[in-house]
């Protein structure tokens, strides 16, 4: 997701004159209406930044007074903390972990033996400082993780690819790095070395490389993605690479990777068509061969299965297999044709598959029930017998209730344990709204009587603490709740209260409700010292003088909502929010708002809300359709102009989610949560803190500045607007900066609510 500039590449992007006001569309296309702020769509241009600092220095004038020092600082604390799990991955016999703190801001690259790892001060190998190589080079890196070469049978893992942003965005350069020698390998001596882009690598052999780019001249798609796929070998240039595979310049993204597990190497390409559907194909004798399954059913390969997990009920040979639902079939049998798969689970409504995970031999699902963890162990040399098939499962026991439990495979490609191996153990990492993070190692096995406590075969399931997240607030002192909401069309919506225990439900409490809604996302509980120091445990002294009673020291409460548009409930809760029916997760949002004020546990005078990306969508949809209900709105990296957004950044990408406003009869519904359009006059609106930044390469910080610009100009009070100058989407490249965008958000809603 490459940054837009105004390049002549990008000039395309950019509005020309007279581009903006009506009647000037193409024939057929809707109308586009006047935009008074089109000339702020120059991300880098000079005036255009003067404005933004002129806006940065505003805002921070306001926001950061001594509380604010002092909130930063604490924030800083937490994401510094030595404590906190150094989680790591392992391949071959280390242990791999990227680590920032306060002396290494950037980051350190690391490994250690899982012996050391044990210990409470682990000895870390360090492979590579980025802030060293940020000083050494002049380059603002910014470590996006590293893909490695398998090695020959019997050697160590010692080649990588290492993926270095230069500003915090999306556009990665790839550099080769040699493990033992802990550094770069010499361009000049055939190191890989390919330049800054949006883009995908994968490893063919120890000379070749499949990639995917945009540099070099090489054809992007109109979401500003890789069009094509090369292959390149060590040498070569990526301009001459030879092409391997491409995809029409309207769809999404190309994408090629090989997988390379011994006895099943094969190469695979995705023509991704949008967000939610591609077409996958299996190189075999130098063609593509498609495999034949609707381009909304997911699909991943793993040794000799092939896995199915379908968005929309798939109907196959006669037999109807429920969206969200996973089947299996073995890889080469459905190749040749057998279209007999096996179903291994089926949702309901409380239940849903999130993710899975193989181990040398079972096959772990990450399931949620009504948004709380549950997990399952398959195991594929155990049919249940049923008619239908299925693989006995096996329920482990590891998720407290209102918890977010993930299980994922150390290392399947270990040896198994039969053989001393780590092959069946796998992680399993516990985290709730009051419970610092856990990360837990266990051992699968079959039962060793074949049977288990039920009487049918089983797995047995061996695990124990490894490491644990120190707590950063007195959390012990909070409560959590789930509570449902009812939406406009009698929809149960869950939400996830986090508050002081003894809650006194007068109305009086300065609530942050947080909410996404969009992209399948789920949305679950989860540890943030963050959010305790900043929001639970800040007090304020409030009281309604219309009860009679003494005002009294009170926190803060936190809401998350758990509305449609993301994945709770599987793909069907996803779909019930999608383009036309986008409505559908801003009532649910006002409907949690609603419930929390009925409650007695706010106000519209204390309630604010605040989201991120597409969850800055959502509230710029309740800033402007919902105003009545919240006192304070933070925006963050946002979508908000929704007749443009295909036209900047990567927005082309998501009109599967949206809908495409160039067409007169989706624009209509698209211009019914297009905030930037529904601002009105003598609407009082909640205080707005809008804040993006310049590096954002997915977004953009386009959106951010015009509505902000737009609701300047309109005369509306308290509207605020910042924008990081680098740090790409997350808005932060390291811990200071994550520090002080969360500082400034949480801080503004603080001041606006329990001021």
């Amino acid at each position: 997701m490459g940054p837009m500039t105004t390049t002549a590449a990008d000039q395309a992007s950019l509005p020309g004159p007279g581009q903006d006001t009506p009647g000037t569309a193409p024939q057929g296309t809707a109308p586009v209406p006047v935009d008074e702020n089109v000339w702020l769509e120059d991300i880098y241009g000079e005036e255009q930044l003067a404005w933004v600092r002129e806006q940065n220095s505003r805002t921070e004038d306001l926001l950061e007074d001594a509380g604010y020092a002092e909130l930063e600082n604490s924030i800083l604390e937490v994401l510094d903390s030595t404590d906190r799990i150094a989680m790591v991955g392992k391949r071959g016999d280390w242990y791999y972990n990227f680590w920032k703190d306060s002396r290494n801001p950037k980051g350190l690259w690391r490994r250690t033996t899982w012996e050391s790892y044990l210990t409470d001060s682990p000895e870390w190998d360090v492979l590579l400082d980025v802030d060293e190589l940020s000083r050494a080079e002049g380059e603002e890196w910014v470590f996006h993780g590293a893909t490695f070469l398998r090695p020959a049978a019997g050697q160590p893992y010692r080649l990588a690819l290492l993926a270095l942003s230069p500003d915090g965005g999306d556009a990665n350069r790839y550099r080769e790095f040699d493990v033992e020698a802990r550094g770069f390998v010499d361009p000049a001596r055939g190191g890989f070395d390919l330049p800054t882009a949006k883009g995908n690598v994968s490893w063919l052999d120890a000379d070749t490389l499949l990639v995917s780019s945009t540099a070099e001249g090489l054809p992007r798609t109109a979401s500003s993605y890789a069009r094509t796929a090369v292959t390149l070998k060590r040498g070569d240039s990526l301009a001459a690479a030879p092409r391997l595979f491409e995809v029409p310049e309207e769809h999404m993204m190309a994408f090629a990777a090989h997988d390379s597990t011994p006895g099943f190497e094969r190469t695979f390409a995705v023509d991704y068509i949008d967000f939610f559907n591609r077409t996958n194909f299996v190189l075999r004798d130098g063609d593509w061969v498609q495999i034949d399954v609707p381009t909304d059913v997911n699909i991943s390969a793993h040794r000799e299965w092939l896995l199915f997990r379908p968005q929309q009920d798939w109907d196959l040979d006669g037999t109807t297999y429920p969206s969200g639902s996973l089947l299996a079939a073995n890889f080469e049998d459905y190749l040749s044709g057998s279209r007999q798969p096996t179903l291994l689970f089926t949702p309901d409504d409380h239940t849903s598959l999130q993710s899975w995970s193989w181990t040398r031999n079972f096959l772990l699902l990450n399931l949620l029930r009504d948004v709380s963890s549950e997990i399952r162990v398959l195991d594929p040399s155990r049919p249940t017998g049923r008619a239908h098939g299925g693989w006995t499962a096996t329920l482990l026991d590891a998720c407290p209730p209102l918890h977010d439990v993930n299980a994922y495979a150390v290392d399947d490609e270990d040896e198994g344990p039969a053989d001393g191996g780590a092959g069946d153990d796998f992680w399993l990492v516990a985290t709730g709204f009051t419970t610092p993070t856990t990360l837990m190692r266990g051992t699968l096995e079959r039962a060793g009587n074949g049977h288990d406590e039920a009487g049918t075969s089983g797995v047995v399931s061996r695990h124990a603490t490894i490491k644990a997240s120190p707590s950063f607030f007195a959390d012990g002192d909070y409560e959590v709740e789930q509570h449902f909401a009812v939406s406009d069309d009698g929809t149960r919506v869950p939400y996830f209260q986090i508050a002081p225990r003894g809650l006194a439900l007068d109305g009086q409490n300065p609530t942050q409700l947080s909410g996404y809604g969009g992209f399948e996302v789920s949305r679950t509980p989860a540890y943030s010292g963050t959010v305790g120091r900043a929001w639970l445990e800040r007090r304020t002294t409030l009281s309604d003088a219309s009860d009679g009673k003494a005002p009294h020291s009170r926190g803060g409460v936190y809401v998350v909502a758990n509305i449609r548009g993301g994945g709770e409930y599987g793909p069907a809760w996803h779909r019930a929010a999608l383009k036309e029916n986008r409505h559908r997760a801003y009532e649910d949002f006002a409907a949690v708002a609603r419930d929390l004020i009925s409650r007695g546990v706010t106000s519209p005078r204390r309630l604010g809300c605040v989201g991120g990306s597409n969850g800055g969508l959502l509230v710029g949809n309740m800033l402007t359709r919902y105003p009545e209900l919240f006192r304070a709105v933070s925006c963050g990296v946002p979508l908000l102009d929704m007749r443009r957004y295909t036209k900047l950044s990567a927005g082309h990408s998501w009109i599967a989610e949206y809908g495409d406003p160039d067409v007169p009869e989706q624009w209509e519904y698209i211009r019914t949560f297009s905030p930037y359009h529904l601002l009105k006059d003598a609407v009082e609106y909640p205080e707005t803190f809008i804040w993006t930044a310049t590096s954002d390469d997915r977004v953009g910080p386009v959106q951010a500045r015009k509505m902000a610009a737009r609701m300047l100009a309109m005369g509306i009070p308290n509207v605020w607007f910042h924008e990081a100058l680098e740090g790409g989407h997350a808005g932060a490249s390291d811990n200071r900066q994550a520090a002080a965008l969360q500082a400034r958000s949480q801080h503004f809603l603080w001041k606006a609510l329990a001021g």
